[in-house]
């Protein structure tokens, strides 16, 4: 099979598995369940004061939620982008593509990117990663992110993925000097994210040196990627997938790291519910980020129930965010918190407590 068959393919493969949840990881949670807020039982104001409007990439959104980057290349996935969009430009959030490579390798599928005729309005973030960014110079780069109106660009990092996914890349040098370049000459808002592997303390150091200010952490405990790449291998690399299937730093580790590097940060990775997103708050993060759930509920009813799916996340940080005596939810970082269990010995053994 050709290239650009072979993307097509793997973006189909890649919209099942995820939304079907058979790829979550296996022995490896996102540990926001180790953080505790504290209720306030005498809150003395009204649920109606609490103003979830965040400022992000200088632009105010209604809430801490972006809707990250998941699919494209495939008649599914532009349907799945332009409902996704809809959801968001009506909700004001911001919305991600998936990974435009296949834009480049497959031209016939630059339809199932641009979602700017289904919602002119949203907040749009383009996605590429950092080995095809690498191989691209920044005028082709910014072609490519024109074609879709992008708003913003999110380089992804995915060795692990990489190095199970069959034919995958495998040489990733170069990677710090093509950020480097990209901040210097692009002139658009990057955000570096991972691909469910999470960030380091280390490496959100070296983003912070680099000058990059945004990071989407995708941490381990939610869909793991190469658990995805693994359904699709066979033999050895099948068997490798399996091996590493839960490799990868927890959301919530992964998210107080970045955080206390002061980088701007977006949790994503496992992020189910309203009460997921206010706990990375309290961690630090600035927003929520969400895949799976809003792609469960468009499949399953299509633009509609994805805005309902994203309406009753906002509602749980509304509730959270109150019952933990805050009127804002930046506030949620600075309120007392108890931290326990697995997340608070990976934050105590890499000195980040």
């Amino acid at each position: 099979m050709a290239e650009d068959g072979l993307i097509a393919q793997r973006k189909a493969d890649h919209i099942e598995l995820a939304a079907s949840g058979q790829v979550a990881f296996r022995q490896r949670s996102t540990l926001l369940e180790d953080v505790h807020l504290v209720h306030d039982a005498l809150p003395d104001a009204s649920v109606d004061q609490v103003d979830l409007r965040t400022a992000f990439l200088g632009r105010t959104f209604s809430a801490p939620v972006m809707i990250t980057g998941m699919t494209g290349g495939t008649e599914e996935a532009g349907q799945i982008n332009r409902d996704l969009a809809r959801a968001a430009e009506r909700l004001n959030l911001p919305f991600g593509l998936g990974s435009q490579r296949a834009m480049l390798v497959r031209p016939t599928s630059a339809p199932s990117f641009q979602v700017r005729e289904a919602a002119p309005h949203v907040f749009l973030v383009g996605n590429i990663g950092i080995v095809q960014a690498r191989e691209m110079p920044t005028p082709a780069l910014r072609e490519l992110l024109q074609a879709v109106g992008a708003n913003a660009l999110a380089v992804h990092l995915n060795p692990a993925m990489e190095l199970v996914q069959p034919g995958g890349d495998r040489d990733f040098r170069g990677g710090r000097e093509t950020l480097k370049r990209l901040l210097g000459e692009l002139d658009l808002p990057v955000i570096v994210k991972e691909t469910g592997c999470g960030l380091s303390r280390e490496v959100a150091g070296a983003l912070c040196a680099l000058g990059v200010t945004h990071v989407d952490v995708a941490g381990a405990g939610g869909t793991s990627w190469v658990g995805v790449e693994s359904r699709r291998a066979t033999g050895a690399a099948r068997a490798l997938g399996e091996e590493f299937w839960d490799w990868g730093i927890p959301t919530a580790v992964s998210a107080a790291l970045a955080s206390a590097e002061g980088l701007v940060v977006v949790a994503s990775g496992g992020i189910r519910t309203g009460l997921d997103v206010a706990r990375a708050l309290a961690l630090g993060a600035r927003m929520g980020g969400l895949a799976q759930p809003v792609l469960a509920a468009q499949r399953a009813g299509g633009e509609a129930a994805a805005a309902q799916a994203l309406e009753h996340i906002i509602d749980g940080i509304r509730t959270a965010t109150f019952l933990a005596g805050c009127l804002r939810p930046a506030e949620l970082a600075t309120r007392p918190k108890v931290l326990t269990g697995e997340l608070e010995q990976w934050l105590e053994q890499l000195g980040a407590k």
